[in-house]
């Protein structure tokens, strides 16, 4: 199993700082296009920024002789892996976009909430929704379902690459979610990426200023040369 790495504090701040879609438009400066995952949406106890490195899951279409109640107890189960999971990481759960079964219910998110995990997102779902709205565990999914997630899904493993809502999600990448769903920053360019975050919220808001004092949008957003002057000239920044 890969080892989660530390999220250096600074790094975390200026990322609980800037927006998904900040990030997103970051991203796609650099290349990366498939960053934002389609299905988690705010569920539960989500009514705020967070930030966390990757801590993945991954489900497959159930099978009649592995699919079982009796699962639960196995040595490799959602409850193996939950005692795996250090404080502060996103559980990331690949359940394929499957809505006829709930990943995880009350008990469990409890439990991950007890143990410090940041948050919980899938392209799935959850049940006993109430339960997990009173677990106070951060919740981005897709919705509810009655039925435990054998009905559907067999738990294969955790901490290997996974997809989820379309987006490739490695161990230790770093997730951010907010009001607009999650987004991954991979490993790598994590630092590069809350950097330029910073800087894009910053000049997006003075920008905003400037929309506020009523200068039209042309020139302005995106800024051509004459405006990014005076942004520098006005801020000390580079824009």
């Amino acid at each position: 199993m890969t080892d989660v790495l530390p999220l250096d504090p600074a790094i975390k701040a200026a990322l609980e700082a800037a927006t998904t879609a900040t990030l997103t438009t970051v991203l796609l400066k650099k290349g990366l296009r498939k960053t934002w995952m389609n299905g988690p949406m705010p569920f539960s106890n989500a009514d705020r920024r967070l930030v966390g490195r990757a801590f993945t899951l991954r489900f497959v279409p159930a099978r009649e002789d592995l699919a079982t109640p009796e699962s639960w107890a196995s040595p490799r189960s959602t409850r193996a892996a939950i005692e795996a999971m250090p404080e502060g990481v996103i559980a990331v759960v690949d359940a394929m976009g499957v809505h006829e079964a709930g990943i995880f219910g009350d008990i469990l998110c409890a439990r991950m909430h007890k143990r410090g995990v940041t948050a919980l997102v899938t392209d799935g779902v959850v049940r006993d929704a109430a339960g997990v709205d009173a677990s106070q565990l951060p919740v981005w999914c897709s919705g509810a379902a009655a039925p435990a997630s054998v009905a559907a899904l067999t738990f294969v493993n955790w901490q290997e690459p996974i997809g989820c809502g379309g987006v490739a999600v490695f161990p230790n990448d770093v997730i951010v979610v907010d009001g607009d769903g999650a987004v991954l920053i991979p490993q790598d360019l994590v630092e590069a990426v809350a950097k330029a975050a910073t800087d894009q919220e910053h000049l997006e808001g003075w920008i905003m200023s400037q929309v506020e004092k009523g200068v039209p949008l042309p020139g302005l957003y995106p800024p051509n040369a004459e405006t990014k002057a005076r942004y520098e000239m006005e801020t000390g920044r580079k824009a």
